[in-house]
């Protein structure tokens, strides 16, 4: 009999710029590893980012009007689509991107307003509000003080200790898998 594949899950973490999402995910991520999980991660950013080298042949042939674009080198693919930058991306879009069948979870940072499962990542010397209270799909919350009573039942996890939170994906993803 074959085992069943469950479907990839998507985590996303959420919280305001400055909270510390990528510096949690940068520790977080080699844990995830080490437990023997192939993660993808979605980053979303506001900046328009040139990845390429100007002169080079992908640059060129990118600008030569090609709209997608495959660099493949020894050590990695990358897949450069050009887009309308007047048009927002959806994170279902991005997602089509990803090579989903040889990924057991997706990583998310960023596409916060959108409808999928979530850690908020809190820190209260910021003084910017709580998210979970407008958005159903946070599913526990990661803070820098103890004894945080959220206003709805979900896990309060310790955003100083990434080891906490891969246990948490894993006990929400991966123990009926």
């Amino acid at each position: 009999m074959q085992a069943v594949k469950c479907q990839t899950p998507l985590i996303g973490f959420a919280a305001y710029s400055g909270t510390g999402k990528t510096t949690l995910l940068e520790k977080l991520l080699p844990i995830l590893v080490e437990r023997k999980l192939r993660v993808g991660m979605v980053k979303a950013s506001h900046h328009t980012i040139e990845p390429d080298k100007p002169g080079k042949d992908s640059y060129r042939l990118r600008h030569a009007g090609a709209l997608q674009l495959v660099l493949s080198t020894p050590q990695r693919s990358i897949c450069y689509t050009e887009r309308d930058p007047d048009v927002s991306r959806t994170l279902a879009e991005q997602l089509r991107l990803l090579d989903l069948d040889n990924l057991d979870l997706v990583v998310v940072e960023g596409f916060r307003d959108e409808p999928f499962a979530k850690i908020e990542l809190h820190r209260p010397v910021l003084n910017k509000p709580l998210l979970y209270p407008d958005d159903p799909n946070i599913i526990a919350i990661a803070r820098d003080d103890s004894g945080y009573q959220p206003g709805r039942s979900m896990p309060v996890l310790d955003i100083n200790h990434p080891e906490q939170i891969a246990d948490f994906i894993f006990a929400t993803f991966f123990q009926h898998c």
